[in-house]
């Protein structure tokens, strides 16, 4: 019966600080998604003795132990080794890994390192996960100590071969041993415009503890609100369903998505729906917003162009910026951006368009317009909208945030939703 885990992150990068380990916020969110209680994160380096420690300290802890990261070729990948020498058992090559892997180079024309051949061989007793998009395989196995069973679950620390790896395989193998008839059923709704204590404040009450759990994640510039329902098969899914109209009923305004979406992808099937086609003009921005929207495959059938320009004369040559507004008002003002958001839809055809102009620091702010001072426009036929905001945080913070709400109010303008109220980070 599996109940609880243990997360285990190895490498030098991540004990260092120069990479940070997302995988452990993944999989924390996909293990509470099917009611498997995590224990401890573990995060230890490539050194063989602290690495059994961790592998001996998991084991002891979790009545399953994922490990991401330390299958590779090189001789710093230690992990396959550290678990068969805690296991007391011996390592075996898997001959079908090693197929797998001369397809692999084969198909990119280039010939298999022989180091390579290590991330076939597997501890004695192990079960192997197969890596559809790399050459590490993962693997599966029980070991007991103590009179403790852990079931060790191993897998790459690429998070583009990983989590295929644990949405498809692990998550259903793990579920299938949990032991009990109960099931999850889960509702993630993202938010954008609230701060986490107003998103809490605004939905208390509206769920008992008894009926469901409900947890906020923020990572910004969006907040999660996730609800998790436990019951019988069958039960769940309307328990779920009630719940997630409550929600929707108080703050529906707020949520742009409901699921693992993003801004760009809601604003992109939206124009698509609706047959609009929208702009960019951009400065302090540097074309963020116009990356953001072309992260988003099929965006040409809406996304018409991108205009970054950040000096005075460009604004003026491409976009039509008057030589007086920018004199009297300067790049950063409402009146400068309502002009280049009304030029670059001119000079596009698009339907709407938005602009921003701001000052993103660390320099460059006046006690008229600190850093932070952002404004941003909305055109279109039926109506121009500008603001003035006053964000706070690093420069990328800045476009960021500048970036969200640009595309928050492309978002409300295809709703049909006052641009107004899209966000409380007025100045």
């Amino acid at each position: 019966m599996i109940q609880n885990a243990v997360i285990l992150s190895t490498g030098d990068e991540i004990t260092t600080g120069k990479v940070v380990d997302t995988n452990a916020n993944y999989l924390s969110d996909k293990l509470a998604e099917i009611g498997i209680d995590l224990v401890a994160v573990i995060t230890v380096g490539d050194v063989p003795d602290r690495l059994e420690w961790a592998w001996r300290t998991a084991i002891e802890k979790g009545d399953v132990v994922i490990s991401t990261g330390g299958i590779g070729p090189t001789a710093d990948d230690l992990t396959t080794e550290t678990i068969a020498r805690v296991a007391g058992v011996k390592l075996r090559r898997d001959e079908a890994a090693v197929e797998h892997m001369k397809r692999l180079f084969a198909s990119i024309g280039r010939p298999m390192p022989e180091n390579n051949l290590k991330q076939a061989d597997f501890p004695e007793g192990a079960t192997v996960i197969q890596n559809p998009l790399g050459t590490a395989p993962g693997f599966r196995m029980p070991v007991t100590r103590g009179g403790h069973t852990a079931h060790l679950i191993v897998l790459p620390g690429v998070p583009r071969e990983m989590k295929p790896m644990m949405e498809n395989t692990v998550i259903p193998w793990i579920s299938a041993n949990r032991g009990t008839n109960k099931v999850y059923a889960v509702k993630i709704f993202q938010t954008f415009g609230m701060s986490e204590s107003a998103l809490d404040e605004a939905v208390a009450g509206l769920i008992r503890p008894e009926e469901a759990k409900v947890s906020f994640r923020a990572s910004f510039p969006q907040i999660s609100l996730k609800i998790r329902v436990e019951g019988n098969p069958g039960e769940v899914d309307r328990k779920v369903e009630e719940l997630a109209h409550r929600v929707r009923g108080k703050i529906s305004q707020f949520i742009y998505a409901e699921g693992d979406t993003s801004m760009e992808e809601v604003v992109g099937r939206l124009f698509i729906e609706r047959k609009l086609t929208m702009a960019v003009a951009e400065s302090c921005t540097g074309g963020l917003i116009g990356h953001r929207i072309t992260n988003v495959p099929g965006c040409s059938q809406y996304f018409k162009g991108d205009l970054v320009t950040y000096t005075y004369d460009v604004k003026e040559g491409v976009l039509g910026v008057s030589d007086e507004t920018l004199k009297a008002h300067g790049a950063v003002s409402e009146e400068c951006v309502r002009e280049m958001a009304a030029g670059v839809r001119k000079r596009t055809g698009a339907n709407v368009s938005v602009a921003t102009s701001g000052i993103a620091g660390p320099g460059g702010g006046t006690p008229d317009k600190p850093v932070g001072t952002v404004c941003i426009a909305l055109s279109a036929d039926d109506q121009s909208f500008t603001r003035r905001y006053q964000f706070r945080g690093t420069r990328d913070w800045i476009k960021l945030i500048t970036s969200q709400v640009a595309l928050d109010w492309l978002r409300r303008y295809a709703l049909g939703l006052p641009i107004a109220d899209s966000t409380l980070f007025r100045r």
